[in-house]
């Protein structure tokens, strides 16, 4: 697990989100969308009715967002972060997360093109727990 260091820029980005939504953002990831991981039970508030919050948000950054909520369960925090796709089992051994995908193309959409969906996938897991690698099985 890596100290987080935030940038002057993730700053006014998590700054920004908790003054509109009132929810607590644990951590902010900056590419090209950005992702806020939540405190956990916070994610009603981050959405706001029917996705305000959001869209919202969307609007003054003209940039997508997705927003994940942290769960101290390393299996879950992971099943969070890949969500909309689906996994068929999720385990977490001797610091090594295993994903069982449902099919091939769920495992490649997990993978990526040149492995860099499993590789921003391990950073953004790494930032939180202890872990020393990502497979798709």
């Amino acid at each position: 697990m890596n100290k987080i260091k935030y940038s002057s820029d993730s700053m006014k980005l998590i700054t920004l989100f908790e003054s509109v939504t009132g929810a607590q953002v644990k951590d902010c990831i900056s590419n090209e969308k950005l992702i806020f991981i939540i405190q956990e039970n916070d994610m009603g508030k981050a959405i706001g009715k029917n996705g305000f919050n959001v869209k919202k948000i969307e609007g003054k950054l003209r940039k997508k967002i997705k927003l994940v909520e942290f769960t101290n369960d390393v299996s879950q925090f992971v099943k969070n972060l890949i969500h909309p796709i689906e996994a068929q089992d999720v385990r977490f051994d001797d610091r090594i997360v295993t994903i069982r995908g449902m099919d091939a193309g769920s495992k490649a959409m997990l993978i990526g093109r040149e492995h860099q969906n499993i590789a921003h996938l391990s950073e953004i897991v790494g930032r939180h727990f202890d872990i020393k690698e990502i497979k798709v099985v």
